[in-house]
């Protein structure tokens, strides 16, 4: 049977220990830690076959719509076999997500068509023999009252847009007769819809009420006691 004494020393010892091991503990994870560091940068990283690739950018559209892959297919094939910018341009578009495809309106369809003037007589005769091409959607706009005879060439016509075209004795082209039609893009006008005409464009900048801001506020509702407080009117502050 132990002692007082040694029960006395044994308890010691095991306090010793364990106070040891508590002071080191976070020494052997530091330690730990930096050996898998210095493991970690002797492998060194992956890089892509060409090296390091910062610009990242599409190669290939993200959809998985068949007849999009198949104008993808065909357009590779002519940005390949011409030397044609306008091939490349549609290409790299087709790549695009929806947000960089903005629409365009029948009305600015118009417009851009007609030399940026208004529609009447010489400009828009001189529109007719042209190809609109737009890699997007084209929409109706109410506010056009009279639509001239246009050709056009977009991934997609709204259904009262198409209407209101094919009855001025216009003509709308898919992508794959456009390139029998113009390979090389000859005689067309390459437009693109307005890209910040988005509502969220509208919300970004400067917080709304600063001096000099112009951005939309998140607001729940427009009404008598909504955004009128400070910097909306000099009783409260400043009016911005």
């Amino acid at each position: 049977m132990w002692g007082s004494k040694e029960v006395a020393y044994t308890t010691a010892i095991g306090f010793e220990l364990a106070v040891r091991q508590l002071v080191d503990r976070p020494r052997h994870a530091a330690e730990k830690q930096q050996e898998q560091q210095k493991q970690k940068d002797a492998e060194g990283i992956d890089l892509k076959a060409g090296g390091r690739n910062k610009r990242v950018h599409r190669t290939a559209p993200k959809s998985d719509n068949p007849y999009l892959k198949l104008l993808v297919k065909l357009y590779r094939f002519l940005v390949r076999r011409t030397d044609s910018d306008f091939n490349k341009v549609v290409l790299k578009r087709l790549f695009m997500s929806k947000t960089n495809r903005p629409p365009l309106s029948l009305s600015k369809l118009a417009k851009f068509m007609a030399g940026k003037s208004v529609l009447w007589a010489a400009a828009a005769a001189a529109a007719e023999d042209k190809i609109a091409v737009l890699v997007g959607t084209v929409t109706d706009d109410v506010r056009l009252y009279e639509v001239p005879k246009l050709r056009v060439a977009a991934l997609r016509v709204t259904e009262t847009a198409r209407a209101r075209i094919l009855k001025a004795g216009g003509e709308i082209l898919t992508f794959d007769q456009l390139a029998l039609l113009a390979p090389t893009g000859s005689n067309t006008v390459l437009l693109r819809g307005p890209k910040n005409s988005r509502e969220a464009v509208k919300h970004f900048g400067p917080a709304p009420g600063v001096p000099g801001s112009s951005t939309k506020p998140y607001v729940r509702s427009e009404g008598r006691k909504f955004e009128r407080a400070r910097g909306r009117r000099k009783s409260k502050g400043y009016k911005a």
